[in-house]
């Protein structure tokens, strides 16, 4: 994954921005995990309550990253997508809610779970605070280069989708011992 970050600084000449190789990274593996448990949703009626809730997260997750295709539409318009999307899942996911309890109890006892976890804070947390523009501004002094911080920010946000996307395959298929 580290290449891809690699290759957008070097090759691409500090081309971290949303069409560079790592958001495109990044958009593809938010697709992948929601089209998952979308899918597995679909074909498993007893995991369907938390698979499409699982998968509407990372859709929602999915719609942010694209929000500046929805700015071509109207400034901020993701965020009606990703609440059309939030209720439908939620809707979909409460047909059955002790369904909801139970493969929540099931996903977050399974080994994948730590790794989901893992992904998620890597994601939601440190990527926001490593890529605080304070921070690298202090850190950095008269020699701030903004792309230093996003390669920073975007290639710890890249591992965190790396580590959601191999834990929703450990999730969905797993191992099978001898």
């Amino acid at each position: 994954m580290m290449g891809l970050v690699f290759i957008d600084v070097v090759w691409m000449h500090d081309a971290l921005h949303e069409a560079s190789l790592t958001e495109c990274a990044q958009e593809i593996m938010l697709a992948i995990i929601a089209l998952l448990f979308f899918h597995r949703a679909w074909r498993s009626p007893v995991k369907r309550p938390i698979a499409v809730l699982v998968g509407g997260f990372f859709g929602c997750m999915l719609i942010r990253e694209l929000d500046f295709l929805f700015d071509l539409l109207s400034h901020g318009s993701w965020f009606w997508f990703a609440l059309a999307l939030a209720l439908a899942c939620t809707a979909i996911a409460l047909r059955n809610p002790r369904g909801i309890v139970f493969g929540l109890a099931r996903f977050m006892t399974h080994p994948g779970w730590g790794m989901m976890s893992a992904g998620m804070l890597t994601i939601l947390v440190f990527s926001r605070l490593f890529g605080i523009h304070q921070l690298w501004e202090n850190l950095m002094l008269d020699s701030y280069i903004r792309t230093v911080k996003n390669m920073a920010e975007e290639g710890s946000e890249l591992l965190g989708y790396s580590l959601c996307m191999l834990a929703t395959v450990r999730y969905l298929w797993p191992c099978k011992h001898p």
